[in-house]
């Protein structure tokens, strides 16, 4: 007997089904919910899947549930495979080819970057002129429906939605890419100090950091990289700097900046609100936004948006 048609199939539909709701929700309870179970019969499944593959997909720290590398992995298999599925069933129904496509990426990405790319990507296909030839390949049916779901997530958050399949396309600043995930430079952008047009540092074609620590910050929130990175910059100096003003996201940090509460610390991609320019810090050096997929994803939809991405948000900015 054919050995592939005598094995018994490992992965059960429903049991991808059960798990991917548990991926994204990191509670049976919820999950359950999501998927119209009861808590105890998702459990089983979980753990049925878990049985079958011989591998453990979670475990506990502390009072929350995380995915093991092994449950990381089976997440965006089982989430691709439900995918593909309801492919299958809608080409087998005749209905409408559908195209569905995941990104995550930040505020600002969304506000200053990828603006163009996903403005395209929404587009109707246009249609070609009718009777153009009689041959029935000419004849393609209506365009599929295109659907993009975006989800805003910081650079870790993104990177971890793609690498568990919740996303296809992440775009952020990465500097550590896994295994597994395939990142392509989309553009390099420096850091910049966002100042009153009408103070003296806007004179300046570049700010040195020196004159810079010298001044009121706007920086993130303690904890994200974006402060450690220029903290530690000022700290290199011996300089002790005023206690800085704290905005969380590119665009408050600007409006703080155009308010007069001091100068805000932002990637040059940014564009700044009347008023307010923006002026390279040399020694803050360039960060690159990246564009990341897993390197086993098949979506032609995500491939198309990824072309748009790369080729529509790649112009240098500051």
């Amino acid at each position: 007997m054919n050995d592939e048609l005598s094995a018994q199939p490992i992965l059960d539909g429903e049991l991808l089904r059960a798990f991917a709701a548990f991926a994204t929700a990191r509670s049976f309870t919820h999950a359950a919910a999501r998927v119209g179970l009861s808590q105890p019969a998702l459990f089983e499944r979980v753990r049925r899947l878990q049985e079958q593959l011989g591998v453990t997909l979670y475990e506990r720290e502390g009072r929350a549930l995380r995915l093991t590398d092994a449950g990381v992995r089976v997440a965006a298999f089982a989430r691709e495979e439900l995918a593909r599925a309801r492919g299958f069933s809608r080409a087998l129904t005749g209905a409408p080819s559908e195209e569905r496509v995941t990104l995550a990426a930040g505020e600002g990405a969304y506000l200053y970057l990828l603006g163009p790319a996903l403005r395209a990507f929404t587009r109707r296909p246009r249609r070609g002129p009718k009777n153009m030839s009689n041959s029935p390949s000419s004849n393609t049916g209506p365009p599929p429906r295109c659907e993009l779901r975006v989800l805003t997530l910081g650079g870790p958050s993104a990177l971890e939605a793609v690498r568990e399949g919740e996303a296809a396309l992440a775009v952020g600043v990465f500097d550590l890419v896994p295994r597994g995930l395939l990142a392509r430079d989309i553009l390099q952008t420096p850091l910049c100090a966002a100042v009153l047009r009408t103070s003296a540092l806007a004179r300046r074609r570049e700010i040195p950091l020196r004159a810079l620590a010298r001044a009121r910050l706007i920086l993130a929130p303690t904890g994200q990289r974006h402060r450690a990175v220029i903290s530690r910059a000022i700290a290199s100096l011996g300089v002790q700097p005023a206690p800085p003003v704290t905005a969380d996201g590119w665009p408050l940090m600007l409006q703080f900046a155009a308010a007069g509460l001091g100068v805000a610390v932002v990637n040059g991609v940014c564009k700044p609100p009347p008023g307010v320019v923006l002026r390279p810090i040399p020694e803050l050096g360039t960060v690159t936004y990246r564009l990341l997929s897993r390197r086993d994803s098949t979506s032609a939809a995500a491939e198309r948006l990824a072309a748009l991405i790369l080729e529509r948000s790649s112009s240098p900015r500051a």
